[in-house]
This record gives C-alpha cells, structure tokens and sequence, in this order.
C-alpha cells in the first residue's frame, strides 16, 4: 500500500547499527521545520554518543523524537518486510513550539520570540541545544518596552521573560497541545 506510509525511526536500533559497522547516519529533514531538525539530531546525537561510550541511552531521548510533527514510525525494512500499513498516514502533532529563546542570561532572564499562543499558568517544557527538556509553569512576561504581559500575541513578537535556568539561544519552549485530530 505505497501512499500510506510511515516515518522511519531507527533510534531504538543505534547499538546495533554501530555494531554492524554504520559510523554515519542521515536524518531525513526534507521539508521540515528547524524543531523538527534541532530535536531529531539532538536526540539521534545523545543516544549515539551514549551508545559509542558503552552506556545505556537515556529515553528521555527516544521520548524527544515523539515530540515532532511525525507519522507513525516504522523500522522499514530492517528487520525484513515490514507489512502493510493501511490504517492512517496521519501526521501527529501533539506538541507546538510556544517560542524560541534569542538570549538568556545567567539567571534564566530571557529574551523570546512568539511563535504559538501561550500564557502565564501554562506548563511549558524548555528544551535546547545540550539542554535536556525540562518542565515548568510560565512566569510572569513583559513586552520589549517592560510592561506585563500575560499572553503575548502577536507572531514573532519580542517579549522578556524569567526561565527556570539559564539555557542557550536558540532552545525552545514547547507545549502539548491537540493537532492531531485523533
């Protein structure tokens, strides 16, 4: 059934591909978003580097590539003919990016930029480059000019807020949101 298909997804697989001898690996990001880019190579990087060091990959990583806009995933035909799938070729997306980090100092005072709508009292979870997700409620935000905010709203708009930590440009805060149609 060749336009039902699946996305491939061989992280739970990195030892024994290393093992057959693979030293380099090629994400397919064709028509993707940075997010999708950023999050897909950090998790494929930790789990082979993890696995190239002899020790046991963290799932927090095999849980990253769930939080892309995906298919359901599939080995392809590493372990010989996959089957047919013919249920749904429906994208999931379970979660949105709230905002990307432009600049964060060394006390988590940050400078975003608005990509989906989000409020003060949401949970938000924060992940970025060599920055494992993490979860917490959003604070308190003011716009660029330092009046409050308590949801920004318009598109790429610049706004100031106080993260958990300090995390590096170019992290994202995400959220669960229902995309899915399920």
């Amino acid at each position: 059934y060749i336009m039902n298909s699946r996305d491939m997804c061989m992280i739970d697989h990195m030892k024994e591909l290393t093992d057959a001898g693979i030293d380099c690996f090629k994400i397919e990001g064709r028509a993707k978003s940075a997010y999708y880019a950023a999050i897909v190579t950090g998790a494929y990087r930790h789990v082979l580097d993890d696995v190239l060091a002899g020790r046991e990959p963290d799932k927090i990583w095999r849980d990253e590539v769930e939080h892309v806009s995906h298919r359901h995933y599939s080995t392809g035909f590493f372990f010989g003919q996959p089957g047919q799938y013919t249920e749904s070729s429906r994208y999931l997306r379970d979660w949105q990016i709230c905002a990307v980090v432009e600049s964060c100092d060394e006390d988590g005072n940050a400078v975003l930029s608005l990509r989906n709508k989000f409020a003060a009292g949401d949970e938000v979870e924060l992940v970025g480059p060599d920055c494992k997700p993490f979860s917490w409620v959003a604070g308190s935000m003011q716009d660029m000019d330092g009046l409050p905010l308590t949801e920004p709203r318009t598109p790429q708009m610049r706004f100031r807020a106080k993260l958990p930590k300090q995390v590096p440009a170019m992290s994202f805060v995400r959220h669960a949101v229902e995309l899915s149609g399920k």
